[in-house]
């Protein structure tokens, strides 16, 4: 009797012992699921929008072997239906939209007069009929003082826009500059965000051009990278605390410098909060590596999803997205606030 008392003792311990395993695997496996699984919501940020109005004046001199590229490329940003197609054929909610003027400057590098005017009024006329696809950035001349700030402040109390695209610079001025306060400043002031994209420099672009499509990246990101170390060095900070500024993946290299460095070190995650510099970045070319290394720098409220439509069309995104995601360790919640959350909190949207 006490044998089978003492078997039964065992068998029960074990049969515990057992579900205790299967209720942790299940856990595990659940777990590993919910971290692997696509976020609900996606918001590209990184997005250009011409609309049928305009048209890339650089086309003619594109080289021949490029130009089917960029007359579909050119053919989207033209396109309200090839935008709105692409927000469905992408799998995403939604897409933050800008007109850089740089795809309509002269050869002198100028723009039709009023030309921002006209942008921001037609930006705000399609993203109010697609309420909740589409949303829309101002665009002005960050260097052009009170009237910038001016047609900023119109742009987003009149007509609804939720942030500002500008140029990384303009000549031999960067970002920092001293032109540009009277625009970084009205845009802190009306709490939305400040998209720096990156710029052709035309001497950078001749000498790395030679290497190929990535020369002109590192070109562009490199003008970009200097327009976020120049607003960290040049005390614009300082001046406007509160700014709220999104850089391009380009522009990595700027972030791994400045957060090393100086001011710069007040970019990252484990800065004081009351000093923390708000600088973001896109997640665009969606590498792992690189997401991983922006959330440890910059920390996963300062990530963005973005691809730079349509200069780079991602298919399948949201595959994509969970792919990188997960190579790159993220947790559910991390995951949910880089693919949408916190973009609608930067652009204030509930």
């Amino acid at each position: 009797m006490a044998a089978d008392i003492g078997t039964s003792r065992r068998e029960f311990v074990a049969a515990m012992g057992a579900g205790v395993a299967a209720g942790a695997a299940i856990a595990t496996s659940t777990e590993s699921a919910a971290q692997n699984a696509a976020p609900t919501k996606i918001i590209d940020f990184h997005n250009h929008y011409m609309g049928p109005s305009l048209t890339l004046t650089n086309l003619a001199s594109v080289p021949p072997a490029a130009r089917p590229t960029w007359e579909k490329i050119n053919a989207n940003l033209q396109s309200p239906g090839a935008l709105l197609a692409s927000v469905e054929s992408a799998g995403i909610t939604a897409r933050v939209i800008n007109t850089p003027t740089a795809f309509i400057e002269d050869a002198d590098g100028k723009v039709p007069r009023d030309a921002e005017r006209r942008i921001n009024d037609a930006m705000a006329e399609i993203c109010a009929k697609h309420p909740g696809k589409l949303y829309g950035l101002a665009t002005v001349d960050a260097f052009a003082g009170d009237q910038s700030a001016r047609e900023l402040t119109r742009a987003v109390k009149d007509l609804g826009l939720r942030g500002v695209f500008v140029e990384s610079a303009k000549g031999d001025l960067l970002l920092g500059a001293k032109e540009s306060r009277p625009t970084l400043a009205a845009a802190s002031a009306l709490g939305v965000p400040v998209f720096v994209h990156p710029q052709t420099d035309p001497e950078l672009h001749k000498r790395f051009s030679r290497t190929g499509r990535i020369g002109v990246r590192l070109a562009r990101g490199t003008v970009n990278s200097a327009a976020l170390i120049n607003m960290l060095e040049s005390g614009a900070f300082d001046e406007i605390p509160k700014l709220q500024l999104v850089v391009t993946t380009l522009a990595f290299g700027g972030v791994l410098l400045a957060g090393g460095f100086g001011d710069g070190q007040r970019i990252r995650s484990d800065a004081p909060a009351l000093t923390r510099r708000h600088v973001y970045i896109d997640t665009m070319g969606l590498n792992p590596a690189v997401i991983r290394a922006a959330v440890d720098i910059l920390g996963p409220d300062h990530v963005l999803m973005g691809t730079d439509w349509p200069i780079v069309e991602e298919k399948s995104v949201p595959e994509r997205l969970q792919k990188a995601f997960a190579h790159a360790a993220l947790s559910p919640a991390e995951q949910q606030m880089i693919a949408s959350g916190n973009t609608l909190k930067l652009l204030g949207v509930s």
